[in-house]
């Protein structure tokens, strides 16, 4: 069976947002047209406290983008985003929602951040995302989202690493940073992965 991964389709990461994506409300279409192929449809959801150790305002004379250790793993420092019970963490309105089975929310830990929709960037808590895909019998999935070379990225490698065969869905994702996206890639490519566009689907 196959299953369609819709990562982070949040207000904060849409033209406008805390943390826009370039171009991010154009996935929403792409993702909404594709549903339909797919016997199983889940999403990630980031959903940040207040206080999360991975924003700028968490850390004296630091900016958005600065770097920084959280967690003992090098971190980039983002405006404050997807805050718990806000509308920057909502999911798009546009964006339908009526095929979603379950949803996973990512980022709870104010000492760590999470990317993946399978892991906190440390792998020391799983989502329970893995686990339920096997319980239904997936084994191929379908990534899409927000925004490519961050946490679609490592939703896609952690689906890798977790014996899923993968293929990252290029027009249903739009990338903070085009040459990290390009860089990103490249290790899905090398690591097994399948990159299509929609209309392969």
């Amino acid at each position: 069976m196959h299953a369609l991964i819709i990562v982070d389709v949040q207000y904060d990461f849409l033209p406008g947002g805390a943390l826009q994506v370039p171009d991010g409300d154009q996935v929403i279409p792409v993702i909404n047209r594709i549903q339909q192929a797919f016997p199983l449809v889940v999403a990630t959801q980031d959903w940040h406290p207040a206080d999360h150790g991975s924003f700028a305002s968490a850390h004296k004379d630091k900016k958005p983008f600065d770097q920084t250790i959280l967690g003992g793993l090098d971190q980039i420092l983002w405006p404050d985003h997807c805050i718990q019970d806000t509308r920057g963490a909502e999911f798009a309105e546009e964006l339908d929602m009526h095929s979603v089975e379950a949803i996973f929310r990512k980022g709870l830990d104010p000492e760590i951040d999470s990317y993946s929709g399978f892991f906190d960037n440390g792998k020391k808590k799983s989502t329970g995302l893995a686990d339920y895909l096997r319980g239904k019998g997936v084994k191929t999935v379908y990534v899409t989202g927000l925004a490519g070379d961050f946490c679609v990225a490592f939703t896609v490698l952690d689906a890798l690493q977790e014996g899923f065969e993968t293929i990252l869905v290029e027009d249903a994702t739009r990338p903070i940073d085009p040459d990290g996206f390009a860089s990103m890639k490249e290790s899905i490519k090398e690591k097994g992965g399948n990159i299509i566009l929609s209309k392969a689907i």
